[in-house]
């Protein structure tokens, strides 16, 4: 999924440098010196996770193994933007964010149950983010209708999912903390349209807090660490 996005942003740029050969007049030449811009963005990208055992995990009776798979991320936002100085700007995007991610334990029921084998059991993990980026952007010198960019910062998230009960029919599930806070980087190019400006933007999310909610049980005690991860394609429009 990562690999793809990062083909789809670097085709955009390189066919955004091939227009730019034509010396197309500049659309909107004073809009970088307007102190701050208002827009809205919209993302689609794969939401993840990041799996460190615990120290007892070997020692466990039940859990023999988990392995994760990551779900499509769906997203949109609204864009704040103040002008620091020439090349550098101040965002925010607060906004909303959708995804499904699939925790697949086996588990071994020897205990219970001797003539059985290893079985596995999905855990579906819905989340709904809240999310308040703030990041600074760096742009390099504008040619023609096109300004390449990179930016980094950190975005606060607030799991909304993270409040839903567990059904009685999904368990046994693990639960996730509510709070979380990603390292953000990412790469994209101003477009300078007549009357206004798009971007396009890959970005990477690696999320910092242990997010799984300790009960006690084998499915929870398995981790040292449950962490989360996004890789997103962004598109801004101000």
């Amino acid at each position: 999924m990562a690999k793809k996005l990062l083909f789809i942003i670097l085709l955009l740029a390189v066919a955004g440098g091939a227009s730019a050969q034509k010396k197309r007049p500049w659309c909107k030449p004073f809009y970088d010196a307007e102190p701050y811009h208002f827009g809205f963005a919209f993302s689609l990208g794969q939401m993840s996770f990041s799996i460190s055992h615990s120290d007892e995990f070997n020692l466990l009776d039940t859990v023999y193994s988990i392995e994760y798979s990551g779900g499509a991320l769906f997203g949109a936002s609204m864009v704040f933007n103040l002008k620091l100085a020439d090349n550098w700007d101040l965002r925010t995007l607060p906004g909303l964010a959708f995804s499904q991610r699939t925790l697949t334990y086996l588990l071994d029921d020897e205990l219970v149950e001797p003539d059985k084998a290893l079985r596995s059991h999905n855990m579906k993990i819905e989340t709904t983010l809240l999310q308040f980026p703030t990041l600074i952007k760096y742009r390099s010198t504008r040619e023609s209708n096109y300004r390449p960019y990179i930016y980094w910062g950190l975005n606060p998230v607030v799991d909304l999912a993270a409040r839903k009960k567990v059904k009685p029919e999904e368990r046994p599930k693990i639960r996730l903390k509510k709070f979380d806070v990603y390292a953000e980087v990412g790469i994209g190019l101003d477009n300078y349209l007549k009357y206004f400006k798009y971007s396009t933007e890959l970005k990477f999310s690696y999320g910092l807090l242990d997010m799984v909610k300790q009960d006690g049980s084998e499915y929870t005690r398995a981790y040292r660490r449950l962490g989360s991860k996004m890789v997103t394609l962004v598109l801004c429009f101000e």
